[in-house]
């Protein structure tokens, strides 16, 4: 019960890290690389900064205005919980990106158009990804992403990269061709960094090996390996001899010793290595516990 408490309280201090340091790094990349080399974005800022050309209103009240609208749309298609999750990047980012352009400098770090969008891509998609992964997003067309991802079950950075495509091309309208690429290489980065961050610490390898010394296999990935093993029911397309395979998910770390592991007790036993994206449950996202090892005869 206490063991149980401690961690929520955890994962409720981590969640509200991410959103606050992603939120802060999301207002520095557009307030020192974007806004002051007129490079243009999608998003929630993107669409602020199109308003701002014909408007001349402040870019993070545009922003404050976009996003408290999307708060709505996911409050009826998402749910209370992603709206209190959300509602405090909502609030948080128009609010940093106020403040931090009003920090003297901010905008002379650069005035290189092509490093301004390559800083701006990564630290945006950096910051995104933090907030993302904790399951709350920092609003504007973050929600009509993740809306859309719920609906068309479309990966996130996909989407990202269509809904944002769609808001650069609003800009195009009255942007010169070097801004345009600039903002292109922008929304690449962007996307690759937030993929990534996405995946951070969740890619394992899965190695399924079939060999009629299967027992013996699975004896030595529990005991040598310390890793889990499950028993799969094959039949050989041969000789159509039933008998089991043994599927193994471990750290990329692990992938050398375990193949050498499998081959010292079969060096004819088949082998598939697969990268799978996320894994979730005892040894991995939750803690191991240890069992003890039975021995049957194979």
């Amino acid at each position: 019960m206490v063991k149980n408490i401690s961690s929520r309280y955890r994962n409720m201090l981590w969640t509200g890290f991410s959103i606050l340091a992603g939120n802060a790094i999301l207002a520095f990349a557009i307030a020192a690389f974007v806004i002051p080399n007129d490079i243009i974005m999608g998003g929630a800022t993107g669409i602020g900064i199109l308003i701002n050309h014909f408007l001349s209103t402040d870019v993070a009240a545009n922003v404050l205005v976009l996003n408290i609208s999307a708060l709505v749309l996911g409050y009826f298609a998402l749910g209370k919980k992603f709206v209190l999750t959300t509602i405090g990047s909502s609030l948080l980012y128009p609010v940093f990106l106020g403040l931090i352009q009003r920090i003297p400098g901010i905008d002379s770090f650069t005035t290189d158009g092509l490093l301004s969008a390559l800083f701006a891509g990564g630290l945006i998609g950096i910051s995104v990804g933090m907030v993302l992964r904790v399951g709350a997003s920092t609003g504007g067309t973050d929600v009509v992403n993740l809306v859309l991802h719920k609906w068309l079950h479309i990966p996130v950075s996909v989407l990202v990269y269509i809904v944002d495509t769609v808001i650069l091309g609003g800009q195009a309208l009255f942007s010169n061709p070097e801004k345009i690429l600039h903002g292109i290489v922008l929304l690449v980065v962007e996307t690759i960094l937030l993929n990534q961050v996405m995946l951070l610490g969740q890619s394992q390898i899965q190695i399924f090996a079939i060999s009629s010394k299967y027992e013996e296999i699975r004896q030595k990935i529990l005991v040598e390996l310390q890793a889990g093993a499950t028993m799969v029911m094959i039949e050989t397309g041969c000789t159509e001899e039933r008998q089991k395979g043994v599927l193994c998910v471990i750290q990329p770390r692990k992938l050398y010793a375990a193949k050498e592991l499998i081959h010292s007790v079969d060096p004819d036993a088949f082998i598939t290595v697969t990268q799978i994206k996320e894994v979730r449950g005892q040894g991995f996202t939750q803690e191991r516990r240890d069992h003890p090892v039975k021995t049957r005869q194979a």
